[in-house]
């Protein structure tokens, strides 16, 4: 039954390697192998991280397929199927379905900002192609929040709904989440995993998993097992290091910081352009205690 589907843990959203202006499938297979090899317990590809609105729907349905076969089932994908039309939401939630995904991911429709009833209904849709639906709540890129009152709707009422990746910045939704049912919450703030992890959350999808894929489980390792003191010793550890891959608009910033590791070419699709060469220094050296230098 989609409800017994565990995703807990570190998780990341995975960026989308470029190069020249394609997919660059060597690089995006190298950095699976550096998550799995390195605990990474959940691979969500097509995320806004991975630059799901500039990739054609040929190249989005191509990236979802390329990480199942390279995962091999080893952990849970979790694909980004979302879209601001119910339609093509739909046909990319069957393409992730018939390639193999574990659960989608489904954002907020954005731009023409639907009701809350709208949202319930678009859920509604899209659970009927049987895959269990991730929700993800992120006002600040949609233009639209999901009420309580809704997810508590959906949870309770479509089955295929199994958690949520709430990144609102408000900790008191995830409080209210789960003082009402037993959805999955999971932290879609890299800065918040700690805070939404000690009122009930179960982990991360993570843009800086992306670098520090260790890292991040080291946290919620500790989170997951109460020892509150380690996991906040690591959350205060890491905690600059998140703010500066937040310095401008993700995924800008953990590109560079890959591009500096050596694993991808430092390039985005337009309107996205790369980190500013102000801020190269300063990540540079908040990476540096972790191992990352940078490669000339």
């Amino acid at each position: 039954m989609p409800k017994r589907i565990k995703l807990e843990g570190s998780m990341v959203a995975l960026v989308t390697p470029f190069r020249k202006g394609e997919v660059d499938w060597d690089a995006l297979g190298e950095l699976i192998d550096f998550q799995l090899a390195n605990g990474t317990q959940g691979l969500v590809p097509c995320g806004t991280t991975g630059e799901s609105p500039t990739l054609g729907h040929e190249e989005h349905d191509a990236v979802v397929e390329f990480t199942i076969r390279r995962a091999a089932g080893r952990v849970p994908v979790i694909a980004g199927t979302g879209s601001n039309s119910t339609a093509e939401a739909l046909q990319l939630t069957r393409h992730a379905r018939e390639a193999g995904a574990d659960a989608c991911l489904v954002v907020n429709p954005y731009y023409n900002k639907p009701t809350q009833q709208g949202m319930f209904e678009h859920v509604a849709e899209l659970a009927k192609i049987g895959l269990p639906i991730v929700l993800y709540n992120i006002p600040s890129r949609t233009g639209i929040e999901l009420a309580t009152d809704t997810i508590v709707r959906m949870y309770n009422q479509i089955e295929q709904v199994v958690a949520i990746k709430e990144a609102t910045g408000k900790l008191d939704n995830a409080s209210a989440l789960a003082c009402r049912c037993d959805i999955t919450i999971l932290s879609g703030d890299d800065s918040l995993t700690l805070p939404i992890g000690s009122v009930g959350g179960r982990g991360v999808i993570s843009v800086l998993a992306n670098i520090l894929p260790a890292e991040v489980r080291k946290l919620t390792d500790a989170m997951l097992a109460g020892e509150m003191e380690a996991a906040t010793k690591q959350h205060l550890r890491l905690f600059p290091l998140i703010k500066a891959i937040f310095v401008e608009t993700n995924p800008i910033p953990i590109k560079a910081a890959l591009a500096m590791a050596g694993k991808i070419k430092n390039e985005l699709r337009l309107p996205l352009l790369p980190l500013s060469q102000e801020h190269d220094p300063m990540l540079a050296e908040l990476l540096r205690p972790f191992g990352v230098e940078a490669k000339p």
